[in-house]
């Protein structure tokens, strides 16, 4: 239980605050009970964005092979020894790909964009760039340790979240249905 606000007369109750319950913890910004339309098809879409930025993320990536490939050969095989960046290149260029595009206007990577898709935190904020390198990074760690199948648990809520999005608090929503859908307040009935 947690009190917010100050008691200055001792009366153990204040004009400015209340006792209160929930930790001081706002409630969940997306309901998918009062707004199932917000999460309505959002992991079939997930899973073209994914590929979408697997296209995105991997042209630079080849051209810089290629580049290496051919500045090897007018080096005469010196422009060679650059392989061995190549690989640690990619993986910045992923982290700073999903943290700058996430952490953008549209807290979206492209492929999340085309299929119309936005991360946002639970209780509603846009994503920033620490949270997309850390979603891109812990997305990739959860896959490789734990297999793919563990996909599977955004099948089981009704968020339509993933491991990694119930680790780092964030959530993908339907962003067209978003600007139409004001969150609904805590109604009593």
């Amino acid at each position: 239980m947690s009190y917010s606000g100050s008691d200055n007369g001792g009366s153990g109750t204040s004009a400015g605050g209340a006792w209160r319950n929930d930790g001081g913890v706002p409630p969940h910004a997306f309901d998918p009970d009062l707004q199932p339309e917000l999460f309505r098809g959002v992991l079939t879409r997930r899973v073209f964005a994914f590929l979408i930025d697997l296209v995105v993320l991997s042209v630079p990536v080849i051209l810089g092979y290629i580049f290496i490939f051919v500045f090897g050969i007018v080096t005469l095989g010196l422009g060679w020894m650059l392989f061995w960046l190549a690989w640690p290149a990619t993986i910045v260029w992923a982290i700073v790909y999903y943290g700058a595009s996430i952490g953008g206007p549209h807290s979206a990577t492209f492929g999340m964009r085309a299929m119309d898709l936005e991360l946002r935190t639970w209780y509603g904020a846009p994503g920033y760039f620490v949270l997309g390198a850390c979603h891109a990074v812990l997305y990739w760690v959860s896959v490789s340790f734990l297999t793919p199948l563990v996909l599977l648990v955004g099948l089981f809520n009704g968020r339509r979240r993933l491991l990694h999005d119930v680790i780092l608090g964030t959530v993908i929503i339907n962003s067209s249905v978003r600007t139409q859908v004001v969150p609904s307040g805590r109604g009593s009935y």
